[in-house]
């Protein structure tokens, strides 16, 4: 946890918080804070800044806050990713958060696992809990938008298009015969199918709505590898 995240019902004065959660023992056990001393701090979709440990007890710690910096700024990229399982998501969301990714859409394909849809991975508590994790651990306070679509081809011919207007729209699919591009100044679409593959009917579709399929190279690389693969490489 390099930042500590703030939110709303922390704050007991307006320049003050009080943490009684997992927050509280990272202070006391990880970071070992004394009184007057200095950690970074940010406010959930706001600014970060400094706060100063001005009371720590056995049931809480209390921060005073001074919130003057904005959060790094966002990744140009929106990521398109066929719903893993369960231990790949948690994975996939908080690298995606760490890396800046501030939209993520988790799509249906026709390889996906019709019951892991069903995950208690996908409740909103369990991917705000990954979410939250990956923005501590990058230094960040923007929380990503995650948008949940279950039928791939309305998805695809009627909403893909507008999403990926103006934007470099690529498919990671081996044996493409089009390969990753190099830096880009356009803002990015990413879609990554399932570990099945995507089907021939998929690609067809999602090059009608102006994707471009890409290979990655001799390797075949893993669901939550492609999104910081293909990140490195363009950044």
């Amino acid at each position: 946890m390099n930042l500590i995240l703030l939110s709303d019902p922390d704050f007991i004065s307006p320049d003050r918080v009080r943490l009684t959660d997992r927050r509280l023992t990272h202070i006391k056990d990880v970071l070992k804070a004394q009184i007057g001393q200095s950690l970074t701090v940010g406010k959930l979709n706001g600014l970060m800044g400094q706060g100063t440990v001005v009371s720590k007890k056995t049931d809480g710690v209390e921060l005073d806050v001074k919130l003057d910096s904005k959060p790094p700024k966002a990744l140009a990229l929106t990521l398109v990713l066929a719903l893993p399982r369960p231990p790949m998501l948690k994975r996939i969301l908080f690298s995606a958060a760490m890396l800046g990714v501030k939209k993520i859409i988790i799509l249906n394909f026709n390889r996906v696992e019709k019951g892991l849809w069903n995950s208690s991975s996908l409740k909103p508590e369990a991917i705000t809990e990954q979410l939250v994790l990956g923005l501590e651990q990058a230094k960040d306070t923007i929380m990503p938008e995650v948008v949940l679509k279950k039928r791939f081809k309305p998805f695809v011919e009627d909403e893909l298009p507008k999403l990926t207007k103006g934007t470099l729209a690529l498919v990671a699919h081996p044996g493409s015969t089009q390969y990753l591009p190099g830096n880009s100044l356009k803002p990015l679409t990413l879609i990554i199918g399932p570990e099945g593959g995507i089907l021939d009917y998929e690609i067809e579709l999602l090059k009608s709505a102006g994707c471009q399929p890409i290979d990655l190279g001799p390797r075949i690389l893993r669901t939550e590898t492609v999104l910081p693969y293909v990140v490195g490489k363009l950044s």
